[in-house]
């Protein structure tokens, strides 16, 4: 009877000890996934897919006015360049022209993807900017149908004039973006618009015979 209530003690015993080996792993697993195991490997990739967003989202108004106003901006520049082409009667404003093109359509690329990673809504390409006329250095519609019609050293001495003043608004507005945005990609654009349209700026002075 000694023997059996013995073996009953120690069987209840190990019984006891294995549950307790068995809720410690399982505690032990859940701490695990919580914090080092597999649950924290899905916080990290969650943490990791994250950070391109974040980072993108390091930006504010200022940075969104930029995109936003630089974009419809931009897409007159490149419609009064294209007009170089067939009109100027200067080799070298026909140069300004190209590279004014191919400086800037891929900014304007540039803007609208950040404007799409921030959740904003690019301005659509193409569009009538008469909207945009009291925007620094925008083009007036009278302004560019008169380009339109002009030609030869007429159309070289109103693109120059008309394009210094449109440089000098992009300017203004990029200075704005470097003082108040929070975006580094767009500060950055932002002081390469200035560096860059300044020194145009001054060459078209110079063909005008005004610097």
């Amino acid at each position: 009877m000694t023997t059996r209530t013995l073996t009953r003690r120690v069987a209840l015993a190990t019984a006891a000890v294995t549950s307790a080996l068995v809720l410690a792993a399982c505690g032990g697993n859940s701490d695990d996934n919580g914090e080092g195991g597999t649950g924290h490997t899905g916080h990290g990739a969650s943490a990791a897919s994250a950070t391109p967003s974040a980072s993108a989202g390091a930006h504010n108004a200022q940075d969104v006015a930029f995109a936003k106003g630089m974009i419809p901006h931009h897409q007159q520049a490149l419609q009064m360049a294209e007009l170089a082409a067939d009109r100027a009667s200067s080799a070298r404003v026909k140069d300004l022209a190209a590279r004014i093109e191919k400086a800037q359509d891929p900014e304007i690329r540039t803007l609208t993807g950040w404007l799409k990673t921030w959740g904003e809504q690019p301005p659509m390409a193409g569009m009538d900017h008469s909207g945009h006329t009291g925007m620094t250095g925008m083009m007036s519609e009278a302004d560019m149908a008169a380009l339109k019609k002009a030609t030869g050293k007429d159309f070289d001495t109103r693109f120059l004039s008309l394009m210094a003043e449109h440089h000098q608004g992009a300017v203004e507005m990029a200075t704005t973006e470097k003082q108040r945005g929070r975006s580094s990609d767009a500060k950055a654009m932002a002081d390469a618009i200035i560096t860059a349209q300044n020194a145009e700026i001054k060459e078209m002075k110079q063909l005008l015979g005004t610097d």
